[in-house]
């Protein structure tokens, strides 16, 4: 069922890549992204009749409504842009005249990511019944409490920013209020958290290999695709505002600031 899904991510990426080459702006594919792993969840939990209804039932709720959430903030972002978001018109730029293969093959990579940030899901969705701990119940309660936490940290934090920059007032300024007062990125620290629901519901399944993920997160925001870019930009962007707002704000974990 993982290359059907795999499949199916592959159809949403090339339409969406359709759409990026007529109207220019490739940020569509960050919301394709989200989009695809809340597919991949809905659709396993609600035709794979394996682990047991209470794990399907919280995967197949909590974790859609999560993604969900996040497509319609990102795609609520892409409508409020008016011009191609800076990482994307980079590459756009770089690409030169094969810009529309080069984003071809970025829109399919990122439709194998959807499907390897979905595996956590469909590999709790795959564990029988019988394979479960007696107190599942209990490891899904921590794992809730850990969603909802995070679900509300993401959805503040995400809420201020937006407001922030809706403000024309606020053009060349750093928002330094609220969580991001002790983050310089409590969106991210959010999203990473999210995904230790996933291993302490593993737990339960005797699936250890789910802590990977967490890991996996955390690399791929803090070195790769969310941090660097942010940071280089806001630098490029507010220079000497933005430098002292790192110097005395956290970059990830939200901590006291400095004086």
């Amino acid at each position: 069922m993982l290359w059907q899904l795999f499949a199916l991510d592959v159809v949403v990426m090339t339409l969406c890549w359709l759409w990026a080459t007529f109207n220019h702006r490739a940020g569509i594919v960050d919301v394709a992204w989200s989009f695809c792993i809340a597919l991949n969840i809905v659709i396993t939990a609600l035709f794979v009749d394996v682990a047991p209804l209470n794990v399907r039932l919280f995967i197949g709720i909590f974790s859609s409504i999560w993604f969900l959430r996040l497509s319609f903030h990102l795609f609520r972002r892409y409508l409020a842009e008016h011009e191609e978001d800076r990482r994307y018109a980079n590459m756009r730029s770089a690409m030169g005249n094969y810009q529309h293969l080069g984003f071809f093959a970025f829109f399919m990579f990122q439709a194998g990511l959807a499907i390897l940030f979905s595996i956590p899901m469909w590999s709790l969705l795959h564990v029988p019944s019988f394979t479960w701990a007696l107190d599942s119940n209990d490891y899904l309660i921590i794992a809730g409490m850990i969603m909802v936490i995070a679900f509300i940290g993401e959805v503040i934090a995400d809420q201020q920013l937006y407001r922030f920059k809706q403000n024309v007032n606020n053009h060349g300024k750093t928002l330094d209020q609220c969580l991001w007062r002790y983050s310089r990125h409590p969106n991210y620290f959010f999203e990473w958290l999210h995904w230790f629901a996933y291993p302490i519901i593993g737990l339960a399944a005797g699936i250890l290999s789910l802590w990977v993920y967490p890991v996996l997160m955390w690399l791929f925001l803090y070195y790769i695709t969310g941090i660097p870019f942010s940071e280089q930009q806001a630098l490029k962007n507010r220079g000497q505002n933005y430098l002292d707002y790192q110097k005395r704000t956290s970059i990830f974990i939200p901590w006291k600031p400095k004086q």
